[in-house]
């Protein structure tokens, strides 16, 4: 695991994960803005096959307008990026930016409280699609 994500390993197929954590992004108050399909952009680019790889751009609008207000340069830092892939041993996992890591760079006291509720509701998204 890195210092700026965490990881959890799903319970279900590609698809049917990717369905999960989009409804359990809702739940807690986040929808996704953008939705890049890596593994059929290096296919396209490339001519590259890779197993599925998908980066999902989570928002809760009202932590992003607090994030704002407080410094407006932290847009280059958003949104919250969640990755559902296939492994390597054909397994898929659910991979979270960890906001409280990314926007402790900002070091502001406001942005570090802010990084550690959204932390809280993206470790519940993790739980809830966790094998």
């Amino acid at each position: 695991m890195s210092s700026f994500a965490f990881s959890v390993p799903a319970r279900g197929d590609f698809a049917t994960t990717v369905t999960q954590v989009t409804e359990a992004l809702a739940a807690e108050g986040f929808g996704v803005l953008s939705t890049i399909d890596v593994a059929a952009t290096l296919k396209a680019k490339l001519g590259l096959e890779k197993k599925p790889y998908l980066i999902l751009g989570a928002c809760n609008p009202q932590f992003a307008h607090q994030a704002l207000e407080a410094d407006p340069d932290i847009g280059a830092l958003l949104p919250c990026n969640v990755v559902v892939r296939v492994d390597d041993d054909d397994k898929v996992s659910v991979v979270f930016m960890d906001p409280a890591a990314v926007l402790g760079m900002v070091d502001k006291a406001a942005i570090d409280t802010l990084g550690a509720e959204v932390r809280e509701k993206l470790k519940r998204v993790a739980h809830a699609v966790s094998a």
